[in-house]
């Protein structure tokens, strides 16, 4: 049975969570078609309609690079899908959508509901993961902070930007962009173990003697 001290410290997730619905749905919906919805479907809501956005807008933003702005450059030529093939992936994407973003709805419930082992506060616990893999990672954001002066809100940016970088070394695509870290170099990084440490540039593998150069793709450009 929860204790009083208990129950506090779970409304601390059911506060940050009824932040986020706020932030989502006070913004793109009037107030009298959500507030009065159990706070279960306020957040399935919100997810819905945020996971909608971010793959709309990402979507978009790939489609654009890939196909048109560097069309025939990083997929064989004529490889590019018909709007048909598009749609009916949207179509597909769309009807999985309540699904996909049922997820994340059921597992905020149930940490709310202190079934889970998930902490408000990240001085609650020393490891979140392996510690020596997680503490190098996180090391070098966790110095800087004691030496360089920095924004608050530039630093939570930034961490979203090393999100948006983790995925973009690992989708495959190759950019072909020196000294970047690209993810062919990363791709031989997790082949090997052995080369292409490097973060966001290959200089330090360089100069260490542990970078290993990506074969050209097989499938150039078709003159």
């Amino acid at each position: 049975m929860a204790t009083a001290g208990s129950i506090d410290y779970l409304q601390q997730f059911v506060e940050d969570t009824s932040m986020f619905n706020s932030i989502v749905l006070s913004n793109l919906l009037p107030a009298t078609w959500w507030a009065p919805l159990p706070h279960f479907l306020q957040t399935w809501l919100r997810n819905y309609i945020a996971g909608t956005i971010l793959y709309f807008l990402s979507g978009f933003l790939w489609s654009f690079y890939i196909y048109h702005l560097y069309r025939n450059v990083y997929i064989p030529k004529d490889a590019i899908p018909s709007n048909k093939a598009m749609l009916m992936q949207i179509y597909v994407a769309m009807k999985a959508m309540p699904w996909y973003t049922l997820l994340p709805t059921v597992s905020e419930h149930l940490i709310e509901n202190g079934w889970t082992k998930c902490y408000s506060g990240i001085y609650e616990v020393g490891l979140a993961f392996h510690p020596v893999d997680g503490i190098l990672q996180a090391l070098p954001h966790a110095l800087a902070l004691f030496v360089i002066p920095t924004h608050f809100r530039t630093h939570i940016a930034l961490l979203f930007l090393e999100a948006v970088w983790t995925a973009n070394i690992h989708d495959c695509i190759h950019g072909k962009l020196w000294p970047v870290m690209g993810a062919g170099y990363h791709t031989i990084h997790h082949t090997t173990y052995r080369h292409n440490y490097g973060h966001y540039t290959i200089w330090m593998d360089w100069m260490l003697g542990t970078l290993c150069e990506p074969e050209e793709e097989k499938y150039e450009k078709v003159n």
